[in-house]
C-alpha cells in the first residue's frame, strides 16, 4: 500500500518479488550478525503522516539501534512499475536511506536537503559492500545456502 496526496496504490507482491525481498533481508541480517550490529528489522510496518498526506509499507525496513518515528533504512524491491512516486512518500516521512533492488542491483538513495540523491553505499551501514551482498541474491536459489555462502565470504574478508 502506498498513498500520496489522494492517490492510493495497492499492489499484491509476486512470488519473485517476495523471493528477492526475503533474500535481501536474510543477507542483510546475516551481515549485521557477523558485524555484531544492533540492526532491528520491522518488515513491512505501515508508516504515515496525515499532515503530509502520505503513507506506505516498505518491503523491509530497519533501524540501527532503537527506532524513533521512522526507520533508518527502507528497502524497495522493484519488479514492476509503480504509479505513485515512492521517493516523494519517503521524503515526506523523513526516511534517511531508501535502498532499491532493481535489475539485480542494490542502489542507495540518501535523503539530503535537496531530496534524495544516489550514493555509492550506505551511510547507515558504511562498511557494507552492497555489490557483494547483491551477488548472493539469486532468484529461486536455496536461501539458506546463499546466506551461508555470504557469511563464509564475509569471514574470509575479515568481517
Amino acid at each position: 500500500m502506498t498513498y500520496l496526496k489522494g492517490t492510493l496504490e495497492l499492489m499484491s507482491p509476486s512470488r519473485n518479488h517476495e523471493d528477492y525481498e526475503k533474500s535481501i533481508a536474510r543477507l542483510l541480517e546475516a551481515y549485521a550478525e557477523e558485524r555484531d550490529l544492533d540492526l532491528r528489522g520491522f518488515g513491512a510496518m505501515t508508516f504515515r503522516r496525515k499532515a503530509k498526506k502520505r503513507g506506505l509499507e516498505p518491503d523491509e525496513c530497519y533501524s540501527l539501534g532503537r527506532m524513533g518515528k521512522r526507520p533508518d533504512i527502507a528497502i524497495e524491491v522493484v519488479v514492476s512499475s509503480s504509479l505513485v512516486d515512492k521517493l516523494a512518500v519517503y521524503q515526506g516521512l523523513g526516511v534517511p536511506e531508501v535502498w532499491w533492488w532493481e535489475d539485480g542491483k542494490l542502489t542507495v538513495q540518501r535523503l539530503t536537503d535537496h531530496g534524495y540523491e544516489s550514493r555509492p553505499g550506505s551511510e547507515v551501514l558504511p562498511g557494507l559492500d552492497l555489490d557483494h551482498l547483491a551477488g548472493f541474491v539469486v532468484l529461486d536459489a536455496n536461501q539458506t545456502q546463499q546466506v551461508k555462502a555470504y557469511r563464509r565470504s564475509l569471514r574470509a574478508q575479515g568481517a
